[in-house]
């Protein structure tokens, strides 16, 4: 891309409601290090949270922050010492670098790690920059090579994929259960095509909206329900909770037979939730959290690969990177979407 000669755009939020396309500096990769050129980049809720309020729950925007970390492109560089990768392989990006030395990282577990930087967010000050930029500049064993043959338009969306499988994963053995997922955002769609996968035998999905409900549909649910007609009824042995609220919270834990299990995927606001605790008690349920991912990626990439999870229903739109002023309200809108991806290389000289 000619573009890159002369430095780089990059999404930038300074604040709720302000959010630019700005130029920067080109970015080089130091000694273990690889330059993305990044080509697709998907919006995810957490950054429409930084557009819209400035803040992702407690975790407020303070200084510029460059959005993302859904991408896929290409390598362009490499810094000293990398041989993982080679320039021109086309890649995707691990969004997570935990510390490696805490309990929970030592223990196998580096998706709770407590210390962990994530691309794009403002959990931490200095706040740590995205990938919505035209090259991204990240540690090696962040990049992830693609399968032959898969192309970057569905390796932009591995990641939210990835968040998906885990969640799947928290059930165990999925095949032959009878399973409720609530919310059909991009996330909860993904949990269902990675419940096909995983080869449930049942899908409910229900949302507010018609719409996600007929991308569900697409990916393999086999009843979608719009909320408020008959879904606490359902009896599944298992619900996963991706709408992020208290109310699909409570669905899930009236909806799952006795002794079944609640994974809770959506993230909740801050603070206290009003939920029907007592159920968990009287009905003996298992409710388990479900947080980033981990390898997840690997197994993601080899599903895309051989088929076995779908994804191009969630991709409705993609949008060029100079238009992203309309990109945000499009990718906020479940009426006239579901996963929008920013396209970096349309429209560059």
């Amino acid at each position: 891309m000619a573009v890159l000669d002369r430095g780089v755009r990059a999404v930038v939020v300074h604040g709720a409601g302000d959010l630019r396309l700005e130029h920067r500096e080109m970015p080089a990769p130091g000694p273990g290090e690889v330059a993305v050129a990044v080509r697709y980049g998907g919006i995810c809720g957490s950054d429409l949270h930084y557009w819209r309020h400035g803040a992702v729950g407690e975790f407020r925007v303070r200084e510029p922050l460059v959005l993302g970390h859904e991408v896929a492109g290409t390598v362009h560089a490499l810094g000293d010492g990398v041989e993982s990768v080679a320039v021109g392989a086309p890649v995707t990006v691990h969004p997570a670098t935990p510390c490696g030395a805490c309990r929970q990282c030592l223990g196998g577990r580096p998706n709770i790690c407590p210390n962990a930087r994530y691309l794009g967010s403002a959990a931490r000050f200095p706040h740590v920059q995205g990938g919505f930029a035209d090259v991204l500049v990240v540690r090696a064993d962040q990049v992830i090579a693609l399968p032959p043959g898969l192309d970057l338009r569905r390796a932009a969306v591995v990641e939210p994929a990835s968040v998906a499988w885990h969640a799947v994963r928290q059930l165990g053995d999925a095949r032959g259960l009878r399973v409720l997922v609530t919310g059909a955002g991009p996330i909860g769609c993904l949990v269902v095509s990675a419940l096909h996968a995983a080869g449930a035998a049942e899908i409910v999905v229900t949302d507010v909206h018609p719409r996600p409900l007929a991308v569900a549909a697409s990916l393999g649910a086999t009843r979608t329900v719009l909320v408020g007609t008959g879904e606490d009824a359902l009896a599944a042995d298992a619900a996963i909770e991706s709408s992020g609220s208290p109310a699909g919270f409570n669905t899930c834990l009236r909806a799952v037979d006795r002794g079944g299990l609640v994974v809770g995927l959506g993230l909740l606001p801050p603070g206290d939730s009003p939920i029907a605790a007592n159920l968990i008690v009287t009905r003996e349920l298992r409710v388990v959290g479900s947080f980033r991912f981990d390898r997840e990626p690997t197994d993601v990439l080899d599903a895309l690969s051989d088929g076995r999870l779908a994804v191009d229903p969630v991709i409705t739109q993609v949008v060029p990177l100079d238009a992203v002023a309309d990109a945000f309200p499009l990718a906020g809108d479940p009426a006239r979407s579901c996963k929008v991806l920013l396209d970096f290389a349309a429209g560059t000289p």
